[in-house]
């Protein structure tokens, strides 16, 4: 038996009827907004070189474990990029600033695909290229919380 999708409530109908009388560029617009929203929180609400684990932002794994999750520092590392200090940013997260790159490469050719009808060169990441990013993900997890050198290095 087919799914048979059911129909939208008022709320639902009314957002569905918004989004397709809108202008193409209201979706790298809305994406542009909530980046300029979290770079400018991060650059006025943030001082790693003051910072401590019972500051806000914080890290509740960190905070309640001791020990680094997958995205520990990352927010540390958005602001010393933001400030064009990468050394000191990969040092906080260095899987970060390697994807950093690549994930503004795809908002520009996505931005100027969908408002300026220009394509791009698409970045195709296959599932094993998903894969092997994820896996290192995993392993510099891993490693960040190991307690010898020099795997201390990676401690945030």
């Amino acid at each position: 038996m087919p799914y048979v999708a059911p129909n939208p409530g008022r709320l639902s109908g009314y957002v569905l009827r918004m989004w397709h009388r809108s202008p193409t560029w209201t979706g790298p617009a809305a994406i542009a907004t909530c980046f300029a929203g979290a770079a400018a929180y991060t650059m006025f609400s943030l001082d790693p070189d003051h910072a401590n684990a019972g500051m806000v932002p914080t890290c509740f794994v960190k905070l309640t474990t001791g020990f680094d999750c997958p995205g520990c520092g990352g927010t540390r590392a958005f602001w010393y990029a933001l400030h064009g200090n990468f050394p000191a940013a990969a040092r906080h997260h260095a899987l970060f600033i390697f994807a950093l790159p690549f994930l503004l490469y795809m908002y520009v050719a996505y931005t100027a695909q969908v408002v300026f009808k220009r394509r791009l060169p698409q970045l195709r990441l296959s599932p094993m290229v998903v894969g092997v990013v994820l896996g290192s993900w995993l392993v510099f997890s891993v490693a960040r919380n190991l307690p010898w050198a020099p795997f201390t290095w990676l401690y945030v």
